[in-house]
């Protein structure tokens, strides 16, 4: 896989964020016509009239939910991950690989913050200059020497630099307003098959079951494109980080040092996507299934990918 250039990948990650902005609700309302086509037993002219007078309310309450999300995300994070803020005097050596790094290339320092947790791990966050972030683990701390720490926190400024960490807010909130309908509509399933029900009752049974059916069909379809995006971005992160530290040898060797060591636990399965390495839960016989629903490609092809440059 060849590194595309900085300033292509900002350009396609700027235009991937519009696309998402368009694409995430656009694909809510399809479940929402989908649910009237089926509602109405496919009287269009009902079921467009329906619809037309039911898009702005659909598009009014994601808007909402997408900015209340998107103003209070690194206070999410931060209580998700219980990280806490780094400065100069607390770690000189990563506060400076950090600030060289960025001196090296013209980039504002982001924040840097750090987890208390064993596991090898590392992740990058926020939308702007004011709020871009680097967290560390205290276990990749003292796991990876100097040349090796360099490329993982290179990695992640790669991740700030070519905009990935916004296409993985804007990801994240979508997901997770289509997470929110469907176990809304699944507690609506389980709630109602435990009382008796008159035939009206059943109807809407039958309604919610639909609904739930295709909100399913969308979430799954979303959480596809999103893990196939993040999955790119890795490529290109470990590629970008090669570029500022010229030492592809030094990102593998961490990386093999990450490999089987980068369980963290946090309150947020979203944020694993952000993760340097996430593998994915399942292997051997179901490998290729979970490797639709994997945030990280493997790392052994990570790897080799970065011993050929």
């Amino acid at each position: 896989m060849n590194y595309v250039g900085l300033s292509a990948q900002i350009s396609r990650n700027n235009s991937r964020s519009i696309l998402l902005l368009i694409a995430f609700p656009s694909v809510i309302l399809l479940g929402v016509y989908t649910f009237f086509y089926f509602a109405f037993g496919g009287e269009t002219a009902e079921v467009n009239e329906t619809f037309i007078s039911t898009i702005p309310w659909v598009i009014g309450a994601v808007g909402i939910w997408f900015l209340i999300a998107f103003a209070s995300h690194s206070s999410m994070i931060k209580m998700a991950t219980g990280s806490k803020s780094l400065e100069r005097k607390e770690n000189m050596r990563i506060y400076n690989l950090t600030e060289n790094l960025c001196i090296s290339v013209g980039m504002k320092m982001p924040k840097l913050r750090i987890v208390q947790s064993d596991a090898l791990n590392a992740f990058a966050s926020g939308i702007n200059e004011n709020t871009y972030t680097v967290t560390l683990t205290t276990g990749i701390i003292k796991a990876l020497d100097d040349k090796e720490l360099e490329s993982v926190i290179a990695h992640e400024l790669t991740h700030i630099r070519n905009r990935d960490v916004r296409l993985l807010i804007i990801s994240i909130i979508f997901v997770g307003i289509l997470s929110f309908v469907v176990q809304l509509l699944f507690r609506s399933v389980l709630y109602g098959s435990g009382r008796k029900r008159s035939r009206n009752d059943k109807g809407s049974g039958q309604l919610i079951i639909v609904a739930l059916v295709v909100a399913l069909v969308v979430y799954l379809l979303s959480i596809l494109f999103k893990f196939a995006l993040s999955r790119k971005r890795e490529y290109m992160a470990d590629a970008g980080a090669v570029d500022m530290t010229k030492d592809p040898l030094a990102m593998a060797s961490a990386l093999r040092k990450i490999s089987g060591n980068s369980t963290l636990d946090l309150k947020s399965d979203d944020l694993k996507q952000a993760y340097i390495e996430n593998p994915p839960a399942a292997k051997g016989a179901f490998s290729a299934l979970t490797g639709l629903f994997a945030t990280h490609p493997p790392i052994e092809k990570r790897i080799a990918f970065l011993e050929q440059m």
